[in-house]
């Protein structure tokens, strides 16, 4: 981070963006974004979700005040989910997060394989050997 006002990333900070980017809330906050759904719409439309994950993260979105549950009075009573104005704000970010994401994944897949390829080990060495990230 470069601002020198947030440069300190704290335990609440890591929670939060944990919790945001995890792997099915982005999904969710995404199909969300097109407008309320039911439970079931959202299995559907993140078909790779078990319906244990599905609830533990719109519990866990809610919690953060980043989706509302409604309680439909239909008959039968459904359940439905939307994003909150809070949800709508990071939509932005978001939406940069997944431009990077695309226009650096060419980059960041060459990276990954040229670092996947095995090195020969040099004679009395181990080969690669890991690396330490250094933060400044």
């Amino acid at each position: 981070m470069h601002d020198t006002d947030a440069a300190v990333i704290t335990p609440e900070h890591r929670e939060l963006l944990g919790e945001l980017l995890d792997r099915w809330s982005l999904h969710i906050i995404d199909e969300l974004c097109e407008g309320p759904r039911r439970f079931n719409d959202l299995r559907r439309a993140v078909p790779d979700v078990s319906p244990k994950s599905l609830t533990t993260t719109l519990r866990r979105l809610e919690r953060n005040g980043m989706v509302e549950r409604a309680v439909l009075t239909i008959r039968p009573v459904a359940v439905e989910y939307r994003l909150t104005p809070l949800a709508h704000s990071v939509q932005t970010l978001i939406d940069a997060l997944y431009r990077w994401t695309t226009t650096s994944l060419p980059a960041i897949t060459a990276a990954r394989t040229t670092y996947d390829i095995p090195e020969t080990p040099s004679p009395g060495g181990a080969g690669r050997l890991p690396q330490v990230a250094r933060l400044t």
